[in-house]
């Protein structure tokens, strides 16, 4: 490149001639200073300059440096630790136990392919304040490379791990969060990497061209194939219809149906793939395992928790009436003190060896049983839900009554009452008169005369959990089962002033049933001792009808129904 100089001196300025052979190259001429001497102060003065058809461009070329971008990865560890022998603790030791990927959510505007990932290894660090442990890593993250839209991982461990979060700290536009939330299997067991997406959502037209094959992939490993049969370690969300439900193979009265398919495409249930019954090729075979994705199994401690032989293991010794009421299921516990034992005192257990090896027993029941160590004895003592704590007696109030309704397993089935007096919609001439026994003078009563039924309605005050024309027609199905009853049931709550919700009235039915004609009942509180204890048995009753509602309706049902959508 060449650029005009100026240079001041005091000499006089030194005239340029062209030379015959220029010693640059382009169009135009090169130029060399000559002496000063008479035999040239007559030569006539001329023009210096450059041949204006040359084009000179000055370039300035700006390197941009690469960029360190900082990884943390969050991992939740396992009841028995996160590494699974010598071989991950010196692979932890050299920080190659981890391997992270970055991938570009852009694709190379040269080739139109998917850029290079950066790898790198991450390093165990250290644990934060909750117990979790920390690895982190480093990229040098070229200005090429664009933004970040996925992380690829692949545990070099034996041994699963949970993947809490990743965190990328240094990027151009800023931190990128990575919920993962889900295991990661070792590569040892599945030699494909999973893959991580940022937290910010597209549309699916709008997806980033460098993550449109990596999102169209992973949802086919979700999906599956429908082949195979499914291992523990599987994420794979397929549906079958329900036709495991029978034992044909070991007995002919307990081959059950199929429930589901073409007609009826649900309920449905994860599909297994296990072999079908030597009897029956229409119903599959059962093991002790029921699958389900990896990410939707339950913790293993809850998992320990649900196990009957552990549980009942330790709760064997807990107290005489706890096992006669594990083996006779008709007996319960013979006085309210006994239950108060569990928590106030504790009870000596005589622990299995196994056990007192590596206080198993403490991991199983971190939550139901605490220890008591400073006895020198094995002692158990039941933890104490907060709000028993706090009051001995809530689940006799009223207040708490309405509070489960609302906070507790089912907060669904309350509603407004939106028209007087209650019926029934069943068929009368199967199921008795379909008038409520809940009349508005009763309603009156129990609101105190703050306001009549048609005021409380207007006003959105009144609610019903009705359970009556839902449970009636089993009832006499459930009676016929030895040790066990059955009603339909009304209850009626106000909504005081104050913002408490309260039951005011109970009804409990029996159809007519064994030559019996229709029976009903409203139940109301009371301070009378005889009316005040049926009140508190109603309220158990309307209890098992809401909690049973929740298990069966809103949970299984709602679950199978969504689940046929979804697949």
């Amino acid at each position: 490149m060449l650029k005009p100089q100026v240079h001041q001196s005091h000499q006089s300025l030194k005239p340029l001639v062209p030379l015959s052979k220029p010693f640059l190259r382009g169009n135009f001429h090169a130029f060399r200073a000559l002496q000063s001497s008479s035999s040239i102060k007559n030569i006539p003065k001329i023009r210096i300059g450059i041949s204006p058809s040359v084009n000179i461009k000055a370039i300035t070329t700006f390197t941009q440096k690469s960029t360190q971008v900082k990884a943390f990865v969050t991992i939740k560890p396992s009841v028995g630790g996160l590494v699974s022998g010598f071989v991950d603790d010196v692979k932890d030791m050299f920080g190659k136990s981890l391997l992270l990927e970055l991938v570009s959510a852009e694709l190379d505007p040269k080739t139109g392919a998917e850029k290079p990932t950066i790898k790198g290894f991450a390093h165990r660090a250290g644990e934060d304040k909750d117990g979790h442990i920390i690895y982190e890593s480093k990229f040098e993250v070229p200005p090429s490379f664009g933004e970040v839209g996925a992380i690829l991982v692949e545990n070099e461990h034996h041994k699963e791990m949970y993947l809490n979060d990743i965190v990328l700290d240094g990027p151009r536009n800023g931190p990128v969060n990575i919920t993962c939330g889900s295991w990661v299997q070792s590569k040892h067991v599945n030699k494909q990497k999973r893959i991580f997406f940022t937290n910010k959502s597209y549309l699916p037209s709008q997806t980033p061209n460098g993550l449109t094959r990596l999102r169209a992939e992973e949802l086919l490993n979700l999906r599956g194939d429908g082949q195979g049969e499914r291992k523990t370690h599987d994420r794979i969300y397929d549906y079958d219809v329900y036709n495991d439900l029978g034992v044909p193979d070991f007995c002919s009265e307990l081959a059950r149906p199929v429930l589901g398919g073409k007609e009826h495409p649900y309920p449905r249930r994860c599909r297994t793939g296990r072999p079908p019954c030597e009897t029956d090729p229409a119903s599959e075979s059962r093991t002790l395992i029921n699958y389900v994705p990896r990410d939707e199994a339950f913790s293993e401690i809850k998992q320990l928790q649900f196990s009957a032989k552990t549980l009942y293991s330790v709760l064997h010794g807990l107290v005489p009436s706890l096992e006669t009421a594990i083996i006779d299921t008709d007996l319960g516990f013979p006085y309210f003190t006994t239950i108060d034992k569990l928590f106030n005192e504790g009870v000596n257990v005589p622990m299995p060896e196994t056990f007192k090896e590596k206080a198993l027993w403490r991991t199983i029941l971190p939550r139901l049983v605490k220890g008591i160590e400073d006895t020198g004895k094995e002692v158990l003592r039941f933890e104490t839900p907060e709000t028993m704590d706090r009051d001995k007696f809530f689940w006799f109030r009223d207040e708490e009554f309405g509070r489960q309704t609302l906070a507790g397993l089912n907060p669904y089935s309350i509603r407004l009452v939106t028209e007087w007096p209650l019926r029934s919609t069943l068929d009368p001439e199967i199921y008795g008169p379909p008038e409520s026994a809940i009349t508005k003078e009763l309603i009156e009563k129990e609101i105190g005369g703050i306001m009549t039924v048609e005021e409380a309605i207007k006003q959105k005050k009144l609610f019903i959990l009705d359970y009556h024309d839902l449970l009636l027609p089993y009832v006499e199905k459930v009676r016929e089962l030895k040790g066990t009853t059955l009603y339909g049931s009304r209850t009626l709550f106000f909504s005081y002033p104050s913002g408490t919700l309260r039951p005011l009235a109970i009804e409990l039915t029996r159809p007519p049933m064994d030559g019996k004609p229709q029976w009903k009942q409203v139940f109301t509180p009371s301070w009378h001792s005889t009316e005040c204890w049926l009140w508190r048995l109603a309220k158990a009753h309307v209890l098992a009808h809401d909690s049973g509602y929740h298990q069966l309706v809103s949970h299984w049902y709602t679950y199978s129904f969504y689940s046929s959508i979804t697949s």
